[in-house]
């Protein structure tokens, strides 16, 4: 289902610049950061209980709360369903999305492997996955809804898919760039690998479902299964690894993602999804370009 203009009362001028995309967006991320403060004053009362099967439904109900002010946004002020979170088949969305995640992170890091970058030399106890789960709920929820669910959808209607895809994808990589050891190949890897693949996505399913899954899945793969650094930040997981090599192999400190493996092997998929969202007309034309 292509993005539709909202139903635009005519005469009514305010309703139009209400719903100009940039005053869209605008709006949109004030909702979306109400739902993120009222998610980290909460947490501050509540602290998350490490390494206990609670902090995952601690970060799952901070994730609802921003979900929510995302709905709440797109009722009160587009006033249009909320389609980018129908409930119709979004279980097998969000499933196919997770086993996306982890199938590919787990390419790449088998390419690493055979290349002598990882190695396995230790194994951690199922408590790490905890924190790891937590964080990789909060991340793919509340990224996604941001990235693809305000920005791209909004800068879609707009300019169009190619310029919405490719303003989302650098916007996503300079976000990273503040990230700890964090380098310009690692914000450009993340523009493309995942900037580009998650809108794709998007793009095939006019959905948030399965970008959300395979988001979080891959953090959690990184992070909670392999032990690699996600985005930079050190997490500890089942496995322990001694990664060695050069930065182009093993993407050095900043994880696997700022690797040249997972820039080949994301970017080959997303193109692919490109080519199945053309396919299906699923390609937005700028509003100089329709009818």
């Amino acid at each position: 289902m292509l993005p539709t203009e909202p139903n635009t009362p005519p005469n009514s001028k305010v309703w139009r610049v209400i719903h100009f995309p940039l005053v869209l967006l605008v709006i949109g991320f004030v909702f979306v950061m109400a739902g993120n403060v009222t998610a980290a004053v909460l947490a501050r009362i509540v602290p998350p209980l490490h390494n206990n099967p609670v902090e995952m439904l601690q970060a799952a109900a901070f994730a609802a709360l921003v979900a929510g002010a995302y709905v709440a946004f797109v009722r009160l002020i587009e006033r249009r369903p909320v389609s980018e979170f129908g409930a119709k088949g979004w279980a097998g969305e969000l499933g196919v999305g997770l086993l996306l995640g982890v199938a590919l992170f787990s390419v790449v890091i088998g390419i690493i492997a055979l290349l002598g970058g990882y190695r396995v030399i230790g194994y951690g106890s199922f408590a790490v996955l905890y924190p790891s789960v937590a964080l990789s709920i909060f991340s793919g929820v509340g990224e996604e809804i941001v990235l693809r669910g305000l920005f791209f959808r909004l800068i879609e209607r707009w300019l169009g898919s190619w310029i919405a895809l490719a303003l989302s994808a650098a916007l996503f990589g300079v976000l990273h760039l503040g990230n700890p050891n964090a380098t310009l190949f690692a914000g450009f890897a993340i523009a493309l690998e995942a900037g580009v693949m998650l809108a794709a996505l998007y793009m095939v399913t006019r959905r948030l479902w399965a970008a959300i899954g395979l988001h979080a899945a891959w953090n959690f793969a990184q992070g909670g299964i392999y032990g690699v650094a996600v985005s930079g930040f050190e997490e500890k997981g089942l496995l322990r690894p001694d990664m060695r090599g050069p930065e182009w192999l093993t993407g050095g400190a900043f994880g696997a993602e700022a690797s040249l493996v997972a820039l080949i092997v994301n970017v080959a998929f997303g193109i692919a999804l490109l080519a199945i969202a053309y396919r299906r007309g699923k390609i937005v034309a700028p509003f100089w370009a329709r009818r």
